[in-house]
């Protein structure tokens, strides 16, 4: 084992601080890597604040993850000592169900292996994020960073830029298809990019007025006040293709209203309670509505390329790991614009 440091949170109420802990040392396939940069996703305050309910402390948390190999495995073949890698959501999985042979582990079957607080079948106890200063992961689970995009700003797209891209890549978003957003926060400003290098016509949807020329700078075409019933009415069936990134409650169905026949409406967003769908809203116009969960590692890996290609990074403010409880409460807030990343060497401060 090697002693690595870390912060953490010791109770659903207790702010995160720094803890001294151990991560294993590399076996045959694994990846040691010096954590460079960590997002901060709303996730991970939900789940420090075990408000999703199954929190197991200490809990660091920490899955948009940027980094250097330090170490390899003997059996290693994709990585070498000094390479930048990156790892997102996921550290494992079974492998042999049906979902991860068809590149799917967050849908394994028997259970994937979250980058925190998951069942950890090395250690028996549960797995520590990024919020630390290193990490050992599977190399089949660690993923190839490409040199030409800014480190920091990649570190996001680990979780809320794989979000986003993966149901645009998979309902077949092309160019000249219009497709609206829900949201401008950490996923909306990401889906608001990867639309727009789709070659869609992208709307935002939006609350606030004030978010209109960000919105267009960040490839918006044009931007509707969800709160306008008239202007929403004016675009009703007119939408291939919706991507709902809001977790607060609601009501989806006055977007339902805006598809075309065979339109999809893909929740991407984790509100806390149910939102009430009228089944009239699906019946007539024979809409789908659906939901994604990040994805595999062959996708994510094809979006930090698809990223490189199109120079493509999220919008982030940089902070040190000690004003990360004071970055938790501005995100209750929705005041940042779009993504906190951690410099992890402020760690060693």
């Amino acid at each position: 084992m090697t002693p690595a440091l870390g912060y953490a949170s010791t109770s659903a109420i207790s702010r995160l601080a720094p803890l001294n802990f151990e991560r294993r040392d590399p076996k045959a396939t694994d990846v040691a890597i010096e954590i460079l940069f960590c997002g901060v996703c709303h996730s991970d305050l939900h789940t420090v604040r075990d408000e999703w309910g199954g929190c197991v402390y200490p809990c660091i948390p920490g899955h948009e993850i940027v980094g250097r190999v330090t170490k390899v495995g003997a059996d290693v073949t994709k990585f070498k000592v000094g390479d930048l890698a990156a790892v997102g959501c996921m550290v494992d999985s079974c492998h042999d169900c049906p979902a991860c042979k068809e590149d799917l582990e967050q849908f394994c079957q028997n259970g994937a292996t979250f980058t925190y607080n998951s069942p950890d079948k090395h250690t028996h106890g549960v797995t520590y994020g990024g919020y630390s200063d290193s990490i050992v992961v599977d190399e089949s689970f660690t993923l190839r960073v490409p040199e030409n995009l800014d480190l920091a700003a990649t570190a996001p797209l680990l979780c809320a830029g794989i979000t986003t891209y993966s149901p645009i890549k998979r309902w077949g978003i092309k160019p000249g298809d219009k497709v609206g957003v829900v949201g401008l926060g950490g996923l909306g400003h990401m889906a608001l990019k990867f639309a727009h290098a789709f070659g869609a016509k992208v709307v935002l949807f939006t609350t606030s007025p004030g978010k209109t020329e960000d919105a267009k700078r960040l490839g918006a075409d044009e931007v509707i006040i969800s709160k306008n019933i008239d202007e929403m009415n004016a675009h009703a069936g007119t939408f291939d293709f919706i991507i709902d990134a809001v977790s607060a409650e609601h009501d989806i169905n006055i977007y339902l209203n805006l598809l075309k026949r065979d339109g999809t409406l893909t929740l991407v967003g984790a509100p806390e309670k149910p939102l009430p769908v009228s089944s009239f809203g699906l019946i007539f116009g024979r809409k789908i509505l659906t939901g994604s969960l990040i994805g595999g590692i062959a996708e994510t890996q094809e979006m930090l390329d698809f990223c490189s290609e199109h120079n493509i990074v999220s919008d982030i403010e940089l902070i040190d790991i000690q004003d990360v409880n004071e970055a938790y409460e501005r995100l209750l807030k929705s005041d940042v614009k779009y993504r906190f990343v951690i410099d992890m060497k402020s760690l060693k401060k």
